[in-house]
């Protein structure tokens, strides 16, 4: 199986803050409407989450108090998959860089996340992101 047949579309694109409030803020004076609100309890120190959607693209934002705040300062970009098993096992035999330590779990949303990361040829990173 070829990756891109595990993949459905753009589930988000990660942009850390040191201002959670002021980013939300922003986007919210652009459209976006905050959808979802959480605590990455998985950081140290718990980190607060929060995901904005306008028109179907969503931009998740956490902060965590080391965002650079330069141009090319996103984090990631999610592609949403609804099988993050045969994912990984795709990204595997594809010879993909790999750079979570398997598949990864967060609390978010009402039943979690599983997802794992790869390195695209610009040092960016790939999420791919299964909701339960």
């Amino acid at each position: 199986m070829n990756i891109s047949e595990t993949v459905t579309g753009l589930q988000h694109i990660g942009i850390p803050t040191n201002d959670i409030e002021k980013t939300i803020a922003f986007y919210n004076s652009l459209g976006f409407q905050t959808i979802y609100r959480t605590v990455n309890k998985a950081a140290n120190p718990p980190e607060p989450v929060a995901f904005m959607e306008l028109k179907g693209v969503v931009v998740e934002t956490w902060q965590n108090g080391a965002a650079p705040g330069v141009n090319g300062a996103i984090d990631h970009i999610a592609l949403n998959v609804t099988d993050i098993e045969a994912a990984y096992a795709a990204a595997q035999a594809g010879g993909y860089e790999i750079l979570t330590d398997g598949i990864l779990f967060l609390d978010f949303w009402e039943n979690g996340v599983k997802y794992f990361s790869i390195a695209g040829p610009n040092g960016e990173t790939l999420e791919f992101n299964q909701k339960l």
